[in-house]
């Protein structure tokens, strides 16, 4: 294999654009990375020299801290910049922004934005490598990069499983990013969630739509659970959430009725009691923690080959030890 680039572009904006071929690259990159993080020194220095702004205009601890560690385990310089102004950044500012960051002479750049398309917006502007950590409701491909390598892990291949998103489908970049990997790699998909959180031409992506979470419960392997987005609740989408706890929680009942294992994922952070149980968050079957943990090697991943490091590599690459 030659150098990376050629095989992955320069940015990661999303997983529509990507083959299934790549989507297996990263996640086969992600597997060493993952050894790193059990080490005593949890450091490798593949990204020394490089500097990486995350760059978050729509507030997310979780995907942001993972970025960081991810970023600071490869030895990268990382800047934090947290805007907390108008949800709708105007484009002007974007690109004034882009040409600062330019200027600065950085290396990569993780944006997460309010507005779907902000990440291509930026990557068409300026020529450091730009990664998307979620934009408007378009995607949000680490998110379910680490899904698919947590699933991988438990069922041993993606091809042939089928995998149900349960939940606020709608604003639901999490979903579209998964609907993509997950066909891709050959699984079967299925969507389940009220309808009026379902997008009108879902079946076009080619998915199968439950409205009852027990036949979808009954056809699953995995179910990946959605939080409900309360902040957009306002508009009327579900009568109450002790109602739409009662119609489509995954409850410990629910899961019993089945009589068969399923994986149970969710992308946090959960509404307990609302679209999950918490004997069923804290359960054998949840594998939530885990998505949390491959979060950090997917990330390192995708960083490792944005900036060109070759896939056969990064085995070699995580024996050297920062000092």
């Amino acid at each position: 294999m030659t150098h990376t680039t050629a095989h992955f572009g320069k940015d990661l904006i999303g997983l529509e654009s990507l083959s299934a071929e790549q989507i297996l690259l990263i996640l086969d990159t992600a597997e060493p990375f993952k050894e790193i993080s059990e080490r005593r020194i949890k450091k490798v220095p593949v990204l020394r020299g490089k500097t990486i702004v995350n760059l978050f205009f729509e507030p997310s601890t979780r995907t942001r801290i993972s970025f960081e560690f991810a970023e600071k385990r490869l030895s990268a310089d990382t800047v934090n910049i947290t805007s907390t102004g108008s949800s709708v950044v105007k484009g002007e500012t974007l690109v004034d922004t882009a040409r600062n960051l330019e200027a600065m002479r950085i290396d990569m750049v993780v944006i997460r934005h309010g507005s779907s398309g902000a990440p291509r917006f930026l990557s068409e502007r300026i020529p450091s490598n730009v990664v998307s950590a979620g934009d408007g409701s378009h995607e949000h491909p680490t998110q379910a990069l680490l899904d698919l390598l947590t699933i991988r892990d438990r069922l041993a291949k993606i091809e042939g499983a089928r995998v149900c998103i349960v939940g606020d489908i709608l604003h639901s970049r999490v979903a579209r990013s998964n609907i993509y990997g997950l066909t891709k790699l050959g699984a079967e998909v299925g969507v389940c969630g009220p309808p009026t959180l379902m997008p009108v031409d879902i079946e076009e992506l080619g998915v199968t739509v439950f409205r009852h979470v027990e036949e979808a419960i009954e056809w699953a392997d995995v179910l990946n659970v959605l939080r409900l987005q309360l902040e957009r609740m306002q508009g009327g989408y579900v009568p109450s959430l002790r109602e739409y706890n009662r119609i489509y929680g995954v409850s410990r009942a629910r899961l019993e009725r089945a009589s068969k294992e399923l994986l149970i994922l969710h992308p946090g952070p959960m509404n307990r009691g609302v679209e999950i149980d918490s004997d069923v968050a804290d359960g054998p079957d949840s594998v939530i923690l885990d998505q949390v943990t491959n979060g950090i090697a997917v990330r390192m991943a995708v960083l490792y080959l944005l900036a060109g490091g070759a896939p056969e590599k990064a085995e070699s690459a995580k024996g050297g030890v920062e000092e």
